[in-house]
């Protein structure tokens, strides 16, 4: 019967159309998975996987002290395969039904202070730079912190997608779904003019952000232009563009902005996963109170 793992990946890659970060980090745990299967139980199709097995797979990154959100991360993998086989009646049973997760630690979103986001903009610009090179790293930066996209959204934004004169960016989120995210007249003004400067150095104008050489712009490019940016502003352990994006949605909820309006620009299905935020938006209430209260 085989493992049908390369047609699950065909299906998330091609019909689904997940980030490729996202795919490559399905093959690896679906491959871990079958090779930890095969040779622990010498059980050679996911037919003949028992909720036993699974546990033990679990318990044996438990031991190597992985952490939870990883081992969380890997069940999810697994959970998505088998959904997939059971929908083409390559399977007829779900051995994960029955296995329980350890708990997740509760992890609060790591954000960027409003006012040490206000450094990008007043600190001085850099002379080693031409002035495309200064346009793109400033309209990269901004576009995260004022719309609160996704890396890989950011990437594959099409120079047809902004609309200048309407304030709009069309944004092709997770699963194909489309979203429109508004923006002012600060970020306008930054658009205008990194198009205008793509426009003289005859860059292409399908996407919209390409490298001085006419190359597009990828993932570990934004990644590391981001952390070299958020250096200067902050000593924060994690910075990453995700880290603009919590910073967005909380600096939003901590200014009155309402959670739905929020889930809304993120392009999140649930408003479960929105709420997270609000957690940031408490502590800085407590914060206040213990601070301005004379009996806190």
């Amino acid at each position: 019967m085989g493992w049908h793992i390369q047609d699950f990946i065909n299906y998330i890659t091609f019909e689904k159309r997940y980030a490729e970060n996202t795919c490559t980090a399905y093959q690896n745990d679906l491959t871990e998975f079958q090779l930890f299967i095969e040779t622990q139980f010498e059980a050679n199709a996911p037919q003949n996987v028992e909720p036993e097995f699974i546990r033990t797979w679990i318990h044996s990154f438990i031991k190597k002290k992985t952490s939870i959100i990883t081992i969380h991360r890997k069940i999810s993998s697994v959970k998505s395969y088998y959904k997939f086989l059971l929908r083409n009646e390559l399977v007829s049973k779900n051995p994960l039904i029955t296995v329980q997760l350890p708990k997740k630690p509760k992890m609060l979103p790591v954000f960027v202070d409003e006012a040490k986001m206000d450094l990008l903009q007043t600190q001085p610009k850099s002379t080693d730079l031409s002035a495309y090179q200064a346009l793109l790293k400033e309209l990269v930066m901004e576009l995260f912190y004022q719309t609160g996209i996704r890396r890989i959204e950011l990437v594959n934004l099409l120079e047809k997608d902004i609309d200048l004169y309407n304030g709009e960016i069309k944004v092709m989120g997770k699963r194909s779904k489309e979203r429109t995210i508004p923006f002012g007249k600060d970020l306008r003004k930054i658009l205008e003019s990194y198009i205008a400067e793509k426009g003289k150095n005859k860059l292409p104008n399908e996407f919209l952000f390409y490298q001085e050489n006419g190359k597009k712009i990828y993932d570990k490019w934004v990644y590391l232009l981001v952390k070299n940016e958020l250096n200067t502003i902050t000593t924060l352990k994690k910075k990453s563009p995700h880290v603009l994006r919590h910073s967005f949605a909380t600096h939003l909820l901590n200014n009155g902005a309402d959670i739905t309006s929020v889930k809304n620009l993120l392009g999140h299905t649930s408003l479960a996963a929105t709420q997270v935020y609000t957690h940031n938006t408490i502590e800085k209430l407590k914060s206040m109170y213990k601070n301005a209260h004379p009996r806190a």
